[in-house]
């Protein structure tokens, strides 16, 4: 049986992933980092090791023990955790210090630099899963108004920007104007801080970033989003075709009907056409 590693974080990515893997002849040899990925995982995959966040050398010499040579990052970190509950090992202590910063893709690329250096490839995170990219179109009943249109070409914009500069992935617009903007604290924060601006007409946009790498931090949605949504009086969420990750899009979609929001997947070529 061939053999694939994980590097998993929170969420339900992993968990899709190793069912995934299982059903096109993979053995899943998964690293889960602690205080992140879900215990479930273990039953789920032919090993399992638990990780603290920097423990970078343990990591690699878990794929090692286990003939890995191909592993996929997949999962949420929370990344407040970087500043209270990180315990680097040297190698990682080492990556860092010669990094100029310290910005999501950058880090990930240069700890992806090491695995290869060490025989281990990192792959796309949607290996086994192209269906759940976000299929462009309107999914709900609702349509978006046509100030709703200008506020999702406008808050795409906002949010390649933002991307560009490795800060965040989504952005709460309104009426033309930035009301939130996506840091450490995560996209369903974002939410929350954009709603209580924008009182009731707000629009999230979540893109990728303009050169991203699909191998890791690729922007995802599901009904978690939707909830934060709600929570936030948020009725419009927009998200770019092919670049984003959509979990359990039945149920999403559903729940936004319930609560008569709209979601549009887009692209630059769909925003080029509107007036």
């Amino acid at each position: 049986m061939m053999r694939i590693g994980l590097i998993a974080g929170s969420g339900q990515f992993p968990l899709i992933f190793s069912q995934k893997a299982g059903q096109n002849g993979y053995a899943v040899y998964a690293a889960g980092l602690l205080g992140e990925a879900d215990p479930a995982l273990s039953c789920r995959v032919a090993s399992m090791e638990w990780v603290n966040l920097g423990q970078l050398q343990r990591l690699i010499q878990f794929f090692k023990k286990n003939a890995v040579t191909q592993a996929v990052m997949l999962g949420a970190v929370n990344k407040t955790r970087m500043f209270a509950d990180v315990e680097p090992d040297l190698l990682a202590i080492a990556v860092v210090s010669a990094m100029d910063n310290t910005q999501d893709d950058a880090l990930l690329r240069a700890f992806a630099g090491v695995l290869q250096k060490e025989g281990i490839e990192i792959l796309p995170s949607t290996r086994f899963l192209p269906e759940l990219l976000a299929e462009k179109g309107c999914w709900t009943r609702r349509k978006p108004t046509v100030d709703e249109l200008a506020d999702i070409k406008f808050g795409f914009t906002v949010s390649k920007r933002i991307g560009e500069l490795d800060i965040g992935q989504s952005v709460v617009v309104a009426g033309g104007s930035v009301l939130a903007v996506e840091a450490v604290d995560g996209t369903d924060a974002t939410i929350k801080r954009g709603g209580t601006l924008s009182r009731g007409q707000g629009v999230v946009v979540k893109t990728s970033k303009p050169c991203q790498d699909m191998r890791f931090d690729v922007p995802a949605a599901g009904v978690d989003t939707i909830g934060a949504m709600e929570a936030a009086g948020i009725k419009v969420l927009a998200v770019e075709a092919g670049k984003t990750v959509v979990f359990d899009k039945d149920d999403m979609v559903a729940l936004a009907d319930r609560f008569r929001m709209t979601i549009v997947a887009v692209d630059e070529e769909t925003l080029e056409g509107w007036t």
